[in-house]
């Protein structure tokens, strides 16, 4: 963060819970269509993107349900914080992405928000498949014991 509080570069928004709740199988990087005043806010690190998800509508893929919160500098030309967003990809990766979705269970999850160095707004979004709980309990049975390892480890040599 800078001297006047606006994020140059660096992550605006994740979603922690979604390696959670879904195995990611592939990740792609996005462009967004934003108005003016979202950008400002999301510059200033506000937004939120743990309910949302992308989905394939008209030809194109779009964000739904992410929350930017208006920006206070802008009373009459403000935004609405819960709009479908433009994801911007070529068109060979949204028919890609468009048959994958079609496949069962899987679905596409935003995993954040962020600046890249040009100081442009970028989405990473994963092609996932939802986990089960069978799943989430053998995940977190081996981060516990990969935990112990490297205890084990660190105390004998």
């Amino acid at each position: 963060m800078t001297k006047s509080g606006w994020i140059s570069t660096g992550t605006v928004a994740q979603n922690r819970k979604a390696r959670h709740d879904y195995k990611i199988e592939e990740t792609f990087e996005t462009g967004l269509v934003l108005l003016g005043t979202e950008v400002k806010s999301l510059r200033l690190g506000r937004g939120n993107i743990q309910e949302s998800y992308a989905a394939a509508e008209d030809g194109g893929l779009y964000l739904v349900n992410a929350y930017i919160p208006e920006y206070e500098g802008a009373k009459h030309f403000g935004h609405e914080p819960r709009r479908k967003r433009k994801l911007l990809l070529h068109k060979r990766e949204i028919e890609k992405l468009s048959v994958e979705v079609g496949r069962k269970g899987m679905t596409l999850v935003p995993l954040s928000i962020y600046f890249n160095d040009r100081g442009l707004a970028k989405l990473k979004i994963g092609l996932a498949k939802g986990k089960t709980d069978i799943d989430r309990r053998q995940t977190i049975k081996e981060r516990d014991w990969n935990r112990q390892k490297s205890r084990l480890l660190r105390e004998k040599g």
